[in-house]
């Protein structure tokens, strides 16, 4: 069916219609427009939520990596970034191959539309003109042969009057005549006028107007077409990605079925694992034997007996067994860390310096070479000029290995591999070689005290630090008369006392308590009249004579 024929007296409407669908064009390019922008905010907001909650550099968040689950949502954080470029690809799409292809289509469109309906109205135009024309010539024609029926009544009453004069009657007879003679040219002309209306009209309804609503109609359907592709091409450019998320999607499913709760529980055990073992049985303490003290002045105050009162569960867990903490950086041997911990970090040091050792290593064989090269081709450089480069790399070197042997004997000696050190000058205090000497088999006293479970924690940016006896004690000792005993005290690790003023005492030992610890972390012990020294607090369980009975204080 053509507009041409079924549409011929339609053009108004016509009109009105190809507007509309203009507008309807328009209409869907906005909404693909608006499409593409939701995805390229959507994608913002996905690729901001991405990087989020991504682990910043060398914080907490990044150590948590060596768990599965910590793995698995990064991995999840990064498909999650890719599946976000894929909706900004979605919008790219949009635009340029929709969008764009729409805008130059309306312009086109809209510039065809008023060509056509321009030629329809100058049809119309020269239609109406034409009919215009016909009506005059018809109207002419009435007038001129009521004016010759007019002019002929006249002369037919002259010629019958006797009273007229000859000349009159020829005068009428002559008006007659003229007046007949327009009538039959006004005749003419309107039959003329009619037949080339006739022909104009025939011409105009079978054949322009059909000619002109034609390429309306193909213009119409042009749109339409148009329209149908843009709506398959919306569907397309959707589809064109879905493998890409799938991919992205498959990721995360993979990632989350890489999550293994047995091995990151065998994790927390290895980041966390100190080393010892768990306290043994506490033994017996006989009360009921009284035991002869005297007050002393050194003797703990009611205030430190009251906060040993406290719930244990309220107080703060030591870092781990025979340590107090101390803010600041640990010593170079990470003495201050549990025998596992210390073995990770010592052993992670010689690795890295294994690492920046094969570095150097590299780039003085690079150096050789390129030596041999100048040494070869003189002109290429001066064979000289490498060595000094090699000879500080030779001593870097030399520096590495130094600090790997270093790092090794503590390893070693960590591993058990090496018997104990005496070296008191690579120590930062004396104590650092008992803690060494101390077996791992046995935990303090303190620990079950401060923590109700007996678990350790471990605290970051804290380090221990041990004051060592002084030369304080050669001044004491040199007292001549002896001090008071205040108390027992029970010896839970064996201490080798190498420093002048310590006192050697096996574990299990009980002794003499005559001053108590002033907050250097030693205790002051006397074995016999004659047998007296200091020994590590954190290395005796010490009974005090208070009023509130015995109390122990670590």
């Amino acid at each position: 069916m053509s507009w041409g024929t079924e549409l011929w007296d339609q053009f108004d409407n016509l009109e009105k219609h190809t507007h509309w669908g203009i507008e309807f064009v328009e209409r869907y390019t906005k909404f693909i427009k608006e499409r593409s922008e939701i995805e390229v905010n959507y994608a913002k907001q996905i690729r901001n939520l991405s990087k989020k909650y991504q682990p910043k550099k060398n914080s907490k968040e990044e150590e948590e990596n060596k768990y599965s689950s910590c793995r698995a949502f990064l991995t999840t954080l990064n498909e999650l970034n890719d599946y976000a470029g894929q909706h900004e690809v979605i919008a790219e799409n949009l635009t340029s191959q929709i969008i764009s292809e729409l805008m130059r289509f309306v312009q086109e469109l809209k510039a065809e539309r008023k060509s056509h309906f321009h030629d329809g109205r100058k049809a119309q135009q020269h239609i109406e003109n034409s009919w215009k024309q016909l009506e005059m010539s018809k109207r002419r024609f009435e007038r001129d042969c009521k004016e010759a029926d007019r002019a002929q009544q006249y002369f037919e009453k002259m010629d019958a009057d006797i009273n007229v004069t000859k000349a009159d009657v020829e005068k009428a007879r002559q008006q007659a005549q003229l007046r007949h003679q327009m009538a039959e040219d006004s005749k003419n002309e309107y039959t003329s006028c009619l037949q080339k209306f006739n022909q104009e009209q025939n011409e105009h309804y079978y054949t322009l107007i059909p000619h002109i609503f034609q390429r309306i109609q193909d213009m119409e359907e042009r749109r339409i077409e148009k329209v149908g592709e843009s709506m398959k091409m919306f569907a397309e450019i959707d589809r064109q990605v879905l493998p890409i998320v799938g991919k992205c999607l498959d990721g995360m499913t993979k990632s989350a079925e890489s999550v293994e709760p047995k091995l990151d529980s065998n994790q927390v055990i290895e980041s966390y694992k100190s080393g010892f073992e768990p306290p043994g049985d506490v033994e017996f303490e006989d009360y009921s034997q009284p035991m002869k003290r005297t007050a002393s002045e050194n003797s703990l105050t009611n205030s430190r007996g009251e906060g040993k009162d406290k719930p244990s569960g309220k107080s703060k867990p030591k870092l781990w067994p025979f340590i107090k903490k101390n803010k600041g950086s640990g010593p170079e041997d990470c003495s201050h860390l549990p025998p596992e911990q210390r073995r990770k970090k010592l052993q992670a040091k010689v690795d890295d310096l294994n690492k920046e050792i094969q570095k150097e290593v590299d780039q003085r064989d690079a150096l050789t070479k390129m030596k041999d090269v100048y040494l070869k081709n003189p002109q290429m450089g001066d064979p000289n000029s490498v060595d000094p480069r090699l000879s500080e790399i030779s001593q870097n070197i030399e520096r590495l290995k130094l600090e790997v042997q270093k790092f090794d004997a503590w390893l070693a000696e960590v591993e058990g591999r090496l018997p104990l050190r005496n070296d008191q000058s690579k120590r930062q205090s004396g104590l650092y070689d008992t803690q060494n000497n101390a077996p791992v088999n046995n935990n303090c006293a303190q620990d079950r005290e401060s923590s109700p479970d007996g678990s350790y924690t471990e605290e970051q940016n804290s380090e221990t630090q041990i004051k060592a006896p002084s030369t304080e004690f050669d001044d004491e000792f040199d007292e001549e008369d002896p001090l008071p005993i205040i108390g027992t005290c029970k010896v839970l690790y064996p201490f080798e006392g190498q420093n002048e003023g310590t006192m050697s005492v096996a574990e299990g030992e009980m002794l003499y308590v005559i001053e108590e610890d002033k907050g250097d972390g030693w205790t002051r012990v006397r074995r016999s009249e004659e047998e007296e020294g200091y020994v590590p607090t954190s290395y005796v369980e010490v009974f005090l004579e208070i009023t509130k009975g015995a109390m122990t204080y670590i």
